[in-house]
């Protein structure tokens, strides 16, 4: 009788053994976007403030399929060339906000967009997807006649690091800055689940560590000590293979949804970028 139950036990947790995987691994496969993308509407107040201060700054921009990204583009008040910000959000951010930090660089044109069904873009988010809309915008706005090709910055926020590396690997950046950077979606996602085949599953790597050494663009990475979604330690491995100049500003304090609010992070960003008051770099 003993033996016959340890025979039955044994089916029952070989079964629980490997059904939980032939159940779970489709399951993260099929809705990993619904994992990794969390697109967010525009607020009606923040629409109503960024038209009221920026009038003229709302663009749409042409994809494929007749759809089209919703996005802003605040010019340098200078009418000579000026400098240029491309910024890439978060995976939850919806970037209409990120005008109210145009103040902080003073004549540097900003130019944002929302990702594929994020605020008012059309489509649905893909690392693809996201890495082409990148070039889409820097080869659009870039080559506009008050921009200075020479001096277009590329600044991304956690998810939208990897945007901006990818950028940065396939266009000329004088400057790049990132915020809560990982070294790849891959490798974040391995390290919350260990026993998990991430390497078979993943449709969306950002394998931004692969794209590091080959980039001698200047880095500024701002990286938070209590930042328990990209743990410190994703910066340290993408910095260190990164193959031109880094600057590493850890703040022991910040997580991850503080980092950008923390003292001096915009006058530091200002040092690295080496802005004047009329924005000359």
């Amino acid at each position: 009788m003993l033996k016959n139950l340890f025979k039955s036990l044994l089916r029952i947790t070989l079964g629980v053994v490997i059904g939980v995987p032939l159940v779970l691994y489709p399951l993260l496969y099929f809705f990993q976007e619904k994992i990794l993308f969390f697109p967010q509407p525009i607020h009606p107040e923040i629409a109503q403030w960024a038209t009221l201060h920026y009038p003229h700054a709302a663009q749409r921009l042409d994809i494929e399929n007749g759809q089209s990204l919703q996005g802003w583009y605040v010019k340098a008040k200078p009418s000579r060339q000026a400098p240029l910000l491309l910024y890439f959000g978060g995976n939850a951010e919806e970037v209409t906000g990120f005008l109210s930090y145009k103040d902080e660089l003073p004549g540097i044109g900003m130019v944002t967009f929302n990702y594929r069904g994020y605020g008012g873009s059309d489509g649905q988010p893909g690392e693809q997807a996201l890495f082409d809309d990148a070039l889409r915008i820097y080869d659009h706005f870039g080559n506009l006649p008050e921009v200075d090709t020479r001096r277009i910055i590329v600044m991304g926020r956690s998810l939208g690091t990897g945007v901006a590396v990818y950028l940065a690997a396939q266009r000329p950046v004088h400057r790049l800055i990132l915020t809560s950077p990982y070294d790849s979606i891959q490798s974040l996602a391995q390290a919350q689940y260990p026993y998990v085949p991430i390497n078979w599953l993943l449709k969306h790597p950002f394998d931004s560590l692969a794209r590091a050494p080959h980039i001698k663009t200047p880095v500024l990475a701002f990286v938070g000590g209590n930042d328990r979604i990209i743990p410190a330690s994703h910066a340290e491995t993408l910095l260190q293979a990164w193959g031109g100049e880094t600057h590493k500003v850890l703040i022991p304090q910040a997580d991850h949804n503080t980092l950008g609010n923390s003292q001096n992070y915009w006058q530091q960003i200002r040092d690295f970028l080496k802005v004047d008051n009329n924005g000359s770099l």
